[in-house]
């Protein structure tokens, strides 16, 4: 089972939906105790940094996130969720973020249009579990105006461009994330969350989680 993060922002439906999609069961949750029994953490979010941080730190949910990145469960963050991943953001004040991965989150430059909005293209860095099938250059949807800014360039799995070349996905271990949403992507968007689902289940020491037989890419 994946657990997705309920703390009150993003379009959870909209994940969820896409994982029963292309055959994974997945569950909207606020609880820590169902991250803890999941196969999986799934942290989707659109919204500000640091209202999605305070409300992660009031919960107990920060720390129950930690934890499962700690003991290396499979982890997919989307949007906000791969901006909490880091040290800090600059956005509307200096905030804190969950610490997993050292680095920033910064703004675009004054002078271009934000948000970033609209289809973009990829540019693959490393090969990835998740990545699997995706060509090089293929396009997804953003919808963001900060950006994350790893000190760590081993976990940079993509770059988009969009006046400079920024991060657009990261990887270390069995933690991935994009700056894209690929529950809105369409065709490879839902390949993205197939894979993952598949990565998931060669990682779990559950049974077979797998809701339907899974339909091919469309």
């Amino acid at each position: 089972m994946i657990a997705i993060v309920d703390y009150g922002m993003g379009n959870l439906r909209s994940v969820q939906k896409g994982f029963e999609s292309v055959g994974y069961k997945a569950v909207v949750t606020d609880r820590a105790k169902d991250l803890a029994d999941a196969d999986a953490v799934v942290l989707p979010g659109v919204g500000g940094f640091g209202p999605a941080i305070q409300k992660l730190e009031k919960t107990g949910l920060a720390n129950a996130i930690r934890n499962e990145i700690t003991e290396d469960k499979p982890y997919l963050g989307i949007c906000l969720g791969l901006q909490l991943l880091f040290e800090e953001s600059e956005e509307r004040g200096i905030h804190k973020g969950l610490g997993i991965l050292p680095g920033r989150v910064v703004r675009f430059r004054q002078g271009i249009t934000v948000p970033h909005m609209g289809w973009n293209q990829i540019q693959i860095q490393k090969s990835i579990p998740i990545l699997e099938g995706i060509p090089d250059n293929a396009y997804f949807y953003f919808v963001h105006s900060y950006y994350v800014v790893p000190a760590d360039p081993e976990v940079i799995a993509t770059t988009t461009d969009y006046d400079l070349e920024f991060t657009s996905m990261v990887a270390r271990g069995n933690l991935f994330a994009s700056q894209f949403h690929p529950e809105k992507s369409q065709s490879l968007g839902l390949r993205i969350l197939r894979n993952f689902g598949r990565f998931v289940e060669a990682h779990s020491s559950h049974p077979h989680s797998e809701q339907t037989t899974h339909q091919e890419d469309r």
